[in-house]
């Protein structure tokens, strides 16, 4: 989806509406600003709804001060002006109040980006900016201080988080970024001690794949590639993906698969975008994910498995970044659809893939990747979405219970008794 494209007004009404369509500010709380080419900005009004935004309510402060709309610019706007004198660089700002961040800014500490390999590449050094009346001069400077270190992603204290980036879309990546990983890490801590990682600079190379150009599109694979992206976007709206992370892929009764790109947002994703791959190769024109090779030795080695997920879910992943094991054997449907989830050492997707790939036998369809990923494996897209949404809700459930009591596991003759009636061995 080009962005760039669009007006202003239509940025921030689009961002607003996904920020808070999916609880990461209220109604009153959170702005968002667009520099553009003129030294205009603009930004979300004051008092208004921001359940009930439309293009129109959208305000301009010109270069010279002079307002234009219907509204009165947010009562932030003193710390987006600040931010963007000290920062040329930056076109766009993110301020908000999501939940996991604002906990962190009330303990005033800043998330760990280090439990997984690409947060902090995502996200960069995060600083802190001391309190301040919200809206006052005193504030803004003390934002605009700690942006003119080269930071872009600012927590403060007692309040929320501001990040800049070069355009409004990256802004949001790097700000979904750190809440998720604010969310992670304190699943983590309820259930254990979190691991982090030694170093974080692990970002694998795109794969260098010689292009085909495809001579036609099957009715099989146009109907693959709509029901990817009714999936993926479903997949976006539960959480389970995040608009930088998720891979899906579907094999295609000719041998070949289609795959997620690399680097668009999940969240727009169209039948287009996705890459076919076919002998190797890949389809003209586009990039695949970079676990492209990890999905073909799937489907090369395991004759069984159509479709499979790489996903991160916050409420799962806590097990990855942990040495708390997650157990299946809590309800029936977990056990039927997860068996025995093993935990993979960390790297082995990318350095072992061969043997990592050999771990998706019949009973193993599911795999924890130590601060990596979740790998799902399934007969169709649809029991590969089934079983991610299992596995991360059953997570949820397990983290939960740590607050009740003791977890009380189904007894092996009761697993026993599912395998017989669900055919499992």
């Amino acid at each position: 989806m080009q962005t760039e494209l669009l007006h202003p007004a239509d940025q921030l009404l689009m961002m607003m509406e996904r920020i808070y369509g999916y609880g990461m500010t209220t109604t009153s709380g959170g702005n968002l600003s667009i520099l553009d080419e003129n030294g205009d900005i603009w930004i979300t009004p004051a008092g208004v709804d921001k359940g009930a935004l439309t293009r129109s309510d959208m305000v301009c402060v010109k270069e010279d001060g002079t307002v234009i709309g219907h509204h009165k610019p947010s009562s932030e706007y003193p710390f987006h002006r600040l931010i963007y004198r000290s920062r040329p660089d930056l076109k766009a700002v993110v301020h908000a109040h999501p939940p996991a961040l604002v906990s962190f800014s009330i303990v005033r500490r800043i998330p760990n980006t280090k439990l997984l390999p690409n947060e902090e590449l995502i996200v960069g050094e995060v600083g802190m900016a001391e309190y301040a009346l919200p809206g006052s001069e005193s504030l803004g400077e003390n934002i605009a201080k700690v942006f003119a270190r080269g930071i872009n992603c600012v927590m403060l204290e007692n309040h929320g988080v501001v990040v800049g980036g070069g355009h409004l879309f990256e802004a949001f990546r790097a700000f979904e970024t750190l809440e998720y990983c604010a969310r992670l890490e304190i699943n983590a801590h309820r259930i254990g001690k979190p691991v982090s990682l030694l170093e974080v600079n692990r970002n694998k190379p795109q794969p260098q794949l010689e292009e085909f150009t495809p001579v036609r599109y099957s009715t099989e694979e146009r109907e693959v590639r709509g029901e990817m992206c009714r999936l993926i976007s479903r997949a976006y709206d539960q959480s389970l993906f995040t608009s930088t992370q998720g891979t899906f892929s579907q094999r295609l009764s000719d041998g070949s698969f289609v795959i997620t790109p690399y680097g668009d947002d999940r969240k727009y994703l169209q039948p287009g975008d996705l890459v076919r791959i076919k002998d190797g190769k890949q389809e003209a024109g586009k990039l695949p994910s970079r676990s492209v090779r990890f999905h073909e030795l799937i489907y090369k080695t395991q004759p069984h498995v159509k479709s499979i997920i790489i996903a991160h879910p916050p409420h799962i992943m806590a097990f990855a970044v942990t040495d708390t094991p997650f157990d299946s054997r809590t309800i029936p449907e977990s056990y039927i659809l997860l068996r025995d989830m093993p935990k993979l050492p960390f790297g082995m997707v990318v350095q072992q893939a061969d043997e990592a790939a050999g771990r998706f036998k019949k009973d193993t369809p599911l795999a924890i990747a130590a601060n990596d990923c979740v790998v799902v494996t399934g007969s169709s897209l649809l029991n590969a979405f089934d079983r991610l949404e299992v596995a991360e809700y059953s997570a949820k459930a397990f983290i939960d219970t740590f607050v009740l009591g003791p977890v009380r596991h189904i007894a092996p003759e009761r697993i026993e008794e599912l395998k017989a009636a669900f055919r499992l061995d």
